[in-house]
C-alpha cells in the first residue's frame, strides 16, 4: 500500500507574530478558562490545570485530517495527526486552567498549535457531567494546505505507518490516543480501526522482511 502524494509542504510558512496575534483569542481578565482536548492534548497537556472533566463537544469530530511535517513527519515524508473537523460529536477531556496562569498558557498553545495556522482557535460548548463549560477548542481550517481531509482508510493507515517526526512515530501518537481513550473508558471505533489495521499491516512487513534475510 503506497501512501497518496501530498500536497508540497516543503515551502510551507509560519504564521507571523501579526497573524499569530490577529488570531489569538482574548480571554476574560481574572478569570479562569477551560481547553478542550481530544488528541495528544489529553495524554500531554504540557500546561498547568486545576481540573479535569470528561466531555464532549457536539457539531465535530475527531479525524486525522492535517498532514504532520513536522511533530509526526517531515515535509518529504509527512504523516498525519489529529483534528476537529465537520459534523457528528467528539468526546474528550476539558482542562481548567487557573487565572494566573491564563496568558502564559494561552503563549503555550498559541506556540504549540499555531505555528503554521492550520487551526482556527475558537470558543465551543462542551458538556460534562457537571454541567457545560465553554472550552477554547482547536478546528482544523479546511482551507489550509495541511488539511487531509479527503484521504480514505487506506491512505491514513499509509501516512500513519510512514511519519516520523520531531516528536516521534505518528503510530505511536494514534496508539497513545486510543489508550488513553480507553482508560477513560471511551471509545472511537474509527481509531481503533486505523490502529488494528496499521498493526496488521507492520506486522507483515516485519515478517516479510525476515523472510528475506
Amino acid at each position: 500500500m503506497a501512501p497518496p502524494t501530498p500536497p508540497n509542504l516543503e515551502d510551507l510558512q509560519h504564521l507571523s507574530e501579526e497573524e499569530r496575534a490577529s488570531r489569538r483569542l482574548t480571554l476574560t481578565p481574572g478569570e479562569d478558562f477551560w481547553v478542550f482536548g481530544y488528541g495528544s492534548l489529553m495524554w500531554h497537556p504540557g500546561f498547568p490545570h486545576v481540573e479535569v472533566r470528561i466531555a464532549r463537544v457536539r457539531g465535530l469530530h475527531r479525524s486525522f485530517c492535517i498532514y504532520s511535517h513536522r511533530y509526526r513527519g517531515t515535509p518529504q515524508v509527512p504523516g498525519l495527526v489529529l483534528g476537529l473537523d465537520r459534523g457528528g460529536s467528539c468526546q474528550g477531556m476539558v482542562f481548567r486552567v487557573p487565572a494566573a496562569e491564563a496568558e502564559a498558557v494561552l503563549d503555550y498553545l498559541d506556540e504549540r498549535e499555531m505555528v503554521t495556522g492550520v487551526y482556527h482557535p475558537t470558543w465551543r460548548r462542551a458538556e460534562t457531567e457537571a454541567g457545560a463549560v465553554t472550552a477554547m477548542t482547536f478546528v482544523v481550517d479546511r482551507h489550509h494546505r495541511q488539511y487531509a481531509g479527503g484521504l480514505d482508510h487506506d491512505a491514513m493507515v499509509a501516512l500513519i505507518l510512514q511519519g516520523r517526526g520531531n516528536r516521534g512515530l505518528c503510530l505511536d501518537y494514534l496508539q497513545n490516543t486510543v489508550h488513553h481513550l480507553q482508560a477513560l473508558g471511551l471509545r472511537d471505533r474509527a481509531l481503533e480501526r486505523l490502529l488494528k489495521e496499521a498493526r496488521r499491516l507492520r506486522e507483515a512487513r516485519l515478517c516479510n522482511k525476515e523472510e528475506d534475510q
